[in-house]
């Protein structure tokens, strides 16, 4: 018996530490009517925290573009599939969906409350409503 509260407790911890620690849905439209969108632009959290993308609505994906130094990117997901990634080095993280970048489609990250690396992000090239939109997302922080 006490292996089995052993086996079903060891079951609940590795769901728990598994599971991310804030969730961004990629979206066609939200609930305020903004088109091609993530829930939430702007994610903040600490250093060693993940975060999961859900792809509610095909058609999307997460492409990290910069970060800060030191920091290693993960690759693009694929489109219509959830991700999670975990963000250790403290700073500024720009990301894109790729197919709708050009229609603004970006979302920031930001580790550890640590915006060193603003200009850095500020200097990305990006194209269509996206630069405005970066510049707005920047000066709120």
């Amino acid at each position: 018996m006490k292996k089995l509260y052993l086996l079903v407790a060891l079951f609940l911890f590795s769901n728990l530490a598994s599971a991310a620690d804030l969730t961004i849905d990629m979206l066609n439209k939200r609930d305020d009517g903004k088109r091609m969108v993530y829930s939430l632009e702007v994610a903040k959290v600490d250093a060693g925290q993940s975060i999961k993308w859900v792809a509610k609505d095909k058609g999307h994906n997460v492409e990290m573009i910069k970060g800060p130094d030191g920091a290693s990117l993960p690759k693009k997901s694929k489109l219509n599939e959830d991700v999670t990634i975990k963000f250790d080095t403290p700073g500024i993280y720009l990301y894109k969906c790729t197919p709708h970048v050009g229609m603004g489609m970006i979302g920031l990250v930001v580790v550890g409350g640590d915006t060193s690396n603003k200009d850095a992000i500020m200097k990305v090239k990006l194209g269509g409503k996206s630069k405005k939109k970066r510049k707005t997302l920047l000066s709120d922080l």
